[in-house]
């Protein structure tokens, strides 16, 4: 008797991931302002800008397995992605800390967490947009694959 041995492949869940990493991502932003009432930074606001978009996105995409949309959803991910790495660069490198981007309400060096000594608010949105990106680059070479 032979058994059918499934095998679990990334690439034929990476869309899924995607929109689940994009939904706790946008979920934990809106704890953080609305539970926690941390008040967000323009540069937070920036990083929503480009996260909240492909919660939607990426939700509909995985509901009708829609694989082509990675032109719409790289370019979000990876401009956030730099929007959070120079967020985080300002709030970590002492030499950052004379570029002020905020320029009303919370500045953006505040640390509302810290987790670890390097985990804040801006490093969670870059690990985020960076499992996305590397998620959706994933889905582009399954498909060069196919096709």
């Amino acid at each position: 008797m032979e058994s059918k041995r499934t095998t679990f492949r990334l690439q034929d869940y990476s869309l899924y991931f995607a929109w689940i990493i994009s939904v706790i991502a946008t979920l934990g932003s809106l704890y953080f302002s609305e539970v926690k009432e941390f008040i967000p930074c323009e540069l937070c606001w920036l990083q929503r800008i480009f996260m909240y978009p492909l919660a939607i996105i990426l939700g509909i995409a995985a509901f009708y397995n829609e694989t082509n949309l990675k032109k719409y959803v790289l370019p979000l991910s990876v401009i956030g992605g730099l929007i959070s790495i120079y967020h985080y660069l300002v709030q970590k490198v002492p030499g950052f800390a004379g570029v002020k981007p905020c320029v009303q309400g919370v500045p953006c060096n505040t640390q509302y967490i810290n987790w670890f000594g390097f985990v804040t608010i801006p490093f969670l949105a870059l690990m985020a947009f960076t499992l996305i990106s590397i998620l959706m680059i994933i889905l582009f070479i399954k498909d060069k694959k196919t096709s």
